[in-house]
């Protein structure tokens, strides 16, 4: 599945088409958005009208994405290659606790 790249090379690939400081700024909100979202969906089939907690994450999660990318001027990596998509929270993760 990593197409004869390591997991930083993922990430190093991934923060070439992350430089401009509004796009890793939305970036950084974004994406935990998102993240989040993803179990809170999980609890929304069992808690009555609490899916709009995780559908709000998960949207507005992603409009800070493509927000980020119009001020990069390029298209999310995952245009280019949809395993881009497994690859944007080891970046967050690199970024906002310099972990690997």
């Amino acid at each position: 599945m990593l197409g004869n790249k390591t997991s930083e090379e993922w990430v190093e690939e991934y923060s070439q088409s992350h430089q401009h400081p509004i796009n890793k700024l939305t970036h950084k909100i974004g994406i935990p958005m998102i993240a989040l979202s993803l179990p809170l969906f999980l609890i929304a089939i069992f808690v009555k009208n609490f899916w709009i907690v995780p559908l709000t994450l998960f949207v507005v999660g992603w409009i800070f994405q493509f927000v980020g990318h119009a001020f990069e001027g390029k298209p999310p990596e995952f245009f280019r290659d949809w395993r881009f998509l497994f690859v944007g929270l080891r970046w967050w993760i690199k970024k906002t606790f310099g972990k690997q």
